[in-house]
């Protein structure tokens, strides 16, 4: 989550895309910078009468906000999206795309921490 409104939207289509794919209402939540927090997103559910209640967490790795989210599942949690291949492979997507777009030689990747 982040305070900048433009990231609830991409967790907004991305909650929705979820609800569509699962077929089952999705609600999004947050750890701390933004509401619902996901506590808060568990018992909206409960109040609907949704009992079994799964965290997808959206957290690229492991760390205090994933293991404190998972906690909060009164059902299952999946883990932070991690290492997985397909998180490479987007990455590499989105740089050779954008590296196609500069004028000069493609720069030279950092990580963000």
């Amino acid at each position: 989550g982040s305070r900048d409104p433009e990231s609830g939207v991409d967790t907004g289509r991305t909650a929705r895309l979820l609800a569509e794919r699962l077929g089952v209402p999705v609600v999004p939540a947050y750890a701390s910078a933004a509401a619902p927090t996901v506590p808060d997103a568990v018992r909206a559910l409960a109040a609907r009468g949704r009992h079994h209640v799964a965290v997808a967490s959206y957290f690229t790795a492991p760390g205090r906000f994933a293991t404190e989210c998972a906690a909060a599942a009164p059902g299952i949690a999946s883990a932070p999206l991690g290492t997985h291949p397909a998180m490479a492979h987007l990455l590499l997507h989105r740089y050779d795309r954008t590296a196609r777009t500069l004028p000069t030689a493609p720069l030279e990747l950092a990580p963000a921490v």
